[in-house]
């Protein structure tokens, strides 16, 4: 049991607090611009089609390593001096933020749904922002070997975010108004700028900032390749490079596909909505968090390779719980020990597969190198995923989540030749090559 405490002593340390703390400030605009947001506007009468086309307010989310290059790279005039580059961009995206999330919930959607649209466009875009700053910085505070707690304090906070954003902002709309509850919503955004604040800016060698000279045509040509270009052609000069985008893609494709349908199949089961409301609020928060944190610990026990293909196992065999549930029926006890087996599994494979892509970043382009890698990552909850309702009426429930099961394998299989022919454990080097 020794190797093991140590491995969960890392979580003691004031830095992962800090990382909680910068997780939550990033789960918590995601739903005020997704689920809550579509009640709020479907109560004010807004229509299905409508609601339907306010999922396009997130395409920043996918999109996001278009301008992580900036953000990246750019120095902010006045602040980067005196802040450090992650500090001042962090500050300087969250106080907006909090001010577009105060906006967003003085609006009517009744009279001007326009201007609910917009300011939702902006939430979106300042909090993908966000993301790409707190994820840079994250990586580059830890050592290779604490990046798997890393990652599972960051799920922590993430997911102690959106619980605010959903059940906090119901609880508070039903006692003061939507506007009350999306004004709570801003000022809790204080607790990520208090976390940047009272965190030191990571040490990053001084070549990763180094700044070209010469003409200023040949400084902004310099800038394009170094901002723009050389994070990708460094990606690409590793093995099997295009194998690891693959797997990047794959690793969470079956817990996506079995995921999109699972409260569809709570509502064919005839489970009522407090019934899965109130279960999936308790246990599967519980779960979630429980996961992060042994999959934080099988990285740091066990290395990247062996954590991510034990939770990938375990992911995979977590889908058959909905199949244990089908043949269950209406059943209390089956219904939250599925829920807790699919956060629970999920949890520790999201810790694990974060902290791979957390190893395949260089720190000269840290920021923009996540972004891609995590971009990637949503491709099968945002797209790869859209044919699973179309699954199930063709094969009907227990064949869609066998196939959702054996979806899981191609990811472990290539996560097995990647070990062999590329390397999982070895992380990217310090800087690239002159």
């Amino acid at each position: 049991m020794r190797p093991w405490r140590r491995a969960l002593e890392v979580y003691r340390d004031r830095r992962m607090l800090a990382i909680v703390c910068m997780g939550f400030s990033s789960g918590l605009p995601l739903l005020l611009v997704f689920s809550t947001l579509s009640y709020w506007l479907r109560e004010a009468g807004v229509s299905r089609t409508a609601i339907g086309l306010f999922v396009l307010v997130g395409i920043s989310y996918s999109f996001k390593f278009v301008w992580s290059p900036f953000i990246d790279r750019l120095p902010i005039p006045f602040l980067t001096r005196r802040l450090g580059r992650r500090r001042s961009w962090a500050l300087a995206i969250q106080i907006p933020l909090m001010v577009a999330i105060f906006a967003l919930g003085s609006t009517d959607p009744k009279t001007d749904l326009a201007a609910t649209a917009l300011f939702a466009v902006i939430v979106a875009f300042l909090s993908a922002s966000q993301d790409i700053v707190i994820d840079a910085y994250r990586i580059e505070l830890l050592r290779p070997e604490e990046q798997g707690a890393g990652a599972a304090a960051t799920q922590w906070g993430y997911r102690i975010g959106t619980l605010a954003a959903s059940t906090g902002v119901f609880d508070a709309a039903q006692f003061g108004g939507w506007r009350f509850a999306y004004t709570i919503m801003a000022a809790l955004m204080f607790v990520g700028i208090a976390a940047v604040l009272l965190t030191r800016e990571p040490v990053v060698p001084a070549a990763a900032l180094r700044q070209p000279g010469g003409t200023r045509g040949e400084r902004i040509a310099v800038w394009i390749r170094t901002a723009i270009i050389d994070p990708f052609l460094d990606f690409m000069q590793r093995r099997a490079w295009a194998a690891i985008l693959v797997l990047i893609v794959l690793y969470k494709l079956g817990e996506a596909l079995a995921g999109t349908m699972s409260n569809t199949l709570y509502q064919e089961l005839g489970f009522a909505k407090d019934e899965v409301g109130n279960i999936g609020k308790i246990v599967g928060l519980v779960a979630t968090l429980s996961g992060v944190a042994i999959g934080g610990a099988l990285v740091a026990r066990l290395g990247l390779f062996r954590a991510l293909l034990i939770a990938g196992a375990l992911q995979m065999l977590g889908n058959l719980l909905y199949i244990a549930l089908l043949l269950a029926g209406h059943n209390d006890v089956m219904l939250a020990a599925s829920i807790f087996g699919e956060n629970f599994t999920g949890g520790m494979a999201s810790a694990a597969f974060v902290a791979y892509l957390s190893s395949l970043c260089n720190i000269a382009f840290t920021a923009t190198q996540y972004a891609l890698f995590s971009s990637l990552a949503a491709v099968p909850a945002r797209f790869l995923s859209a044919p699973s309702g179309w699954l199930v009426d063709q094969f009907n429930w227990i064949p869609f989540f066998l196939l959702a099961t054996l979806a899981c394998l191609p990811s472990l299989l290539l996560l097995v030749w990647l070990k062999r022919h590329a390397g999982i454990d070895a992380p990217a080097a310090a800087l690239p090559a002159e």
